[in-house]
Parts: C-alpha cells; sequence; structure tokens
C-alpha cells in the first residue's frame, strides 16, 4: 500500500536502503521506486553484481533455507552506491549517506557452513556494522533511519532466554545477542528511529493477516518478507512510527 499523497509530501524524498540486494532489502527497494518523488539509493557491496543481481530473478541459499527471490522491476529511481557495513569505516559509510532524507538497514550476516565463524559474522554484521551505520547517520545528518532486526532480541530481559525460539535464534551466531547491542545504539543515538523485529522470514506471499504487536510480545510465529518490506515502507512516512519498535508476525485472527 503505498503512502497517502499527503504523508509522502512530509516524508523523505532520498531513500538509502543499506542490503539492497537481500531478501528484504529488495522488496523495499521495489516498494519505494514504485512512490512517486522518492528516489532510492541501494546500498550494495558491489554495485556492478548488486545491479545484475537486482534486476534477475534468483535462488538464494541461506543456511539451510533454499528460497526464490524475485528480480525488482522497477528501478528507475534507483541508484546504487557501494556499501560494505563490515569493511567500510563510519566516514566512508558517511560519505555514502551524504543527501538522503532517511535509511533502512536491512542488512545481517547469512548463517555459513562453518560453526566456528558464525559467532564473528554475526558480532561483525548485526552489531559492529549497524552501529558505524547509526554513527554514519547522525554524520551525515540523516533525520530518520528503520532498522530490521527480529522478535526476541531483547528475550533475555523478559524471561524468553529458555524459550524455543530464542534458543534455536540465537545458537546461530548469538545474533540476537548481538542485535540488542545495536538496537541500544540505535535508542541512544538521538536519531528517529523505527525499530522493526519481525518473526521467522519466509520469502513466500503472506497466508494470513498482519498482527503488529508492541515490543517484547512476540516469542513465536512467521511473517512473510514482503510484509516486512510494507512495514519498513510505512514508517518511513508514518509519524505515529517515530521512535517506536514494532513486532509482526502472521496471524489468521488479524
Amino acid at each position: 500500500m503505498l503512502p497517502s499523497l499527503a504523508a509522502r509530501a512530509a516524508g523523505p524524498k532520498t531513500v538509502f536502503v543499506a542490503g539492497a540486494t537481500g531478501q528484504t532489502g529488495r522488496r523495499v527497494v521495489e516498494r519505494l521506486s514504485k512512490i512517486d518523488g522518492v528516489s532510492v539509493v541501494g546500498g550494495v557491496r558491489d554495485v556492478e553484481k548488486g545491479a545484475k543481481a537486482l534486476a534477475e530473478s534468483s535462488v538464494a541459499v541461506r543456511g539451510a533455507m533454499i528460497q526464490q527471490v524475485a528480480g525488482v522491476t522497477s528501478t528507475e529511481a534507483t541508484t546504487l552506491k557501494r556499501l560494505d557495513v563490515v569493511k567500510d569505516d563510519v566516514q566512508q559509510m558517511a560519505s555514502a549517506l551524504e543527501g538522503v532524507d532517511a535509511v533502512v538497514v536491512a542488512t545481517g550476516f547469512v548463517p555459513g557452513i562453518n560453526p566456528l565463524t558464525m559467532d564473528a559474522a554475526a558480532h561483525a554484521v548485526d552489531n559492529l556494522g549497524t552501529v558505524k551505520l547509526v554513527d554514519a547517520a547522525l554524520q551525515a545528518k540523516v533525520p530518520k533511519i528503520v532498522l530490521v532486526s527480529s522478535i526476541l532480541t531483547n528475550g533475555r530481559n523478559w524471561g524468553q532466554e529458555n524459550s524455543p525460539g530464542f534458543v534455536v535464534t540465537n545458537a546461530f551466531g548469538h545474533v540476537l545477542d548481538e542485535k540488542i547491542q545495536a538496537e541500544n545504539h540505535i535508542r541512544k543515538s538521538g536519531l528517529d528511529y523505527t525499530i522493526v523485529r519481525p518473526g521467522g522470514l519466509k520469502a513466500k506471499p503472506p497466508a494470513a493477516g498482519l498482527k503488529v504487536a508492541k515490543e517484547d510480545t512476540l516469542s513465536a510465529g512467521e511473517v512473510s518478507r514482503d510484509f516486512v518490506a510494507d512495514v519498513c515502507v510505512a514508517a518511513l512516512f508514518d509519524s505515529n512510527a517515530s521512535n517506536k519498535v514494532v513486532e509482526i508476525i502472521e496471524d489468521d485472527d488479524s
């Protein structure tokens, strides 16, 4: 659903999507590129490869999951810039963000075959990488940031550390422990933020309605990446999403 004319008029005119070639990031790019008056900048590690990846439909392998990834069909209002949240320093990231009005952070480490490297990868991407990106947004004077995180990120603080969802998810690189560090950094940054915490991500279109809950509420459930992208885009144009954490899953009763 596209934002209203009034929301578009008051909302960002240039949006930077970090992780633009990822399964969620490309959906955010596609939705933003269809909004009149909004320019999209996609942050990718390799611009040439990124342009090809966005234009093509492909099969992506994430851990043990094989998922179909659709090509972005509307890229006229989209440009690509190099961004590597692991290798770049804050100054390099700030240069990439120069002139944008909002950032959507759709980066995330991909669990690999070697379990010995997952902790380091999650720390580098979901913690340090996001922290650097927040600092870069501050330096570049970007007023709005939307972060894709996960339900149960703060699970240790509301009695969920032994729940199946927390244990299984955090087994991959202690990723929830890394994500909460980045979330806390955003909260303290002074930026206008929206943190979107989806349940288990799936590539298929939604099979039920969207349930939106307050933070530290949901401990289980799945959600289509289509819904995640929709919520991220809506957060950019809705003042009610300012400095909020929302948790989302699909629910038959919603």
